[in-house]
């Protein structure tokens, strides 16, 4: 049985999708680009900026069924320019410790509202 998942501590889904779906014993977090919850605008700066927004927003949605990054299992990350992978890494190694979750990294044309970034995960309860 589907169950959804959401918090106001994370931007609202912009279509017809919901912030994060649990089954069973794993949750399946949409992709959060880096859009300020309180505001509903992506947030200035560059791909360092935006992967901490994207990377918190993916906390909230956690952090509202009690689970934290230690709990996520597999992400993918979505950039639009491979050139900013070396600092989007960096940011990212921030939120995550040993053992890492499994990843794939994907360069794409464009995201959502221009964002540089989107991640999504798959968490284990």
């Amino acid at each position: 049985m589907k169950k959804v998942i959401s918090t106001t501590k994370a931007p609202a889904a912009i279509g017809p999708y919901s912030q994060a779906i649990q089954v069973e014993n794993f949750v399946y977090a949409s992709g959060q680009i880096p859009i300020d919850p309180a505001t509903g605008v992506l947030v200035e700066g560059g791909i360092k900026e935006q992967t901490r927004q994207s990377l918190l927003n993916v906390q909230a949605i956690l952090k509202e069924v009690g689970l934290t990054m230690g709990n996520v299992v597999k992400t993918t990350v979505f950039i639009a320019d491979m050139n900013d992978f070396a600092d989007m890494n960096a940011v990212y190694a921030e939120f995550f410790s040993e053992p890492y979750p499994a990843r794939s990294a994907v360069a794409v044309k464009t995201l959502p509202k221009g964002a540089l970034v989107e991640i999504e995960v798959v968490a284990a309860m």
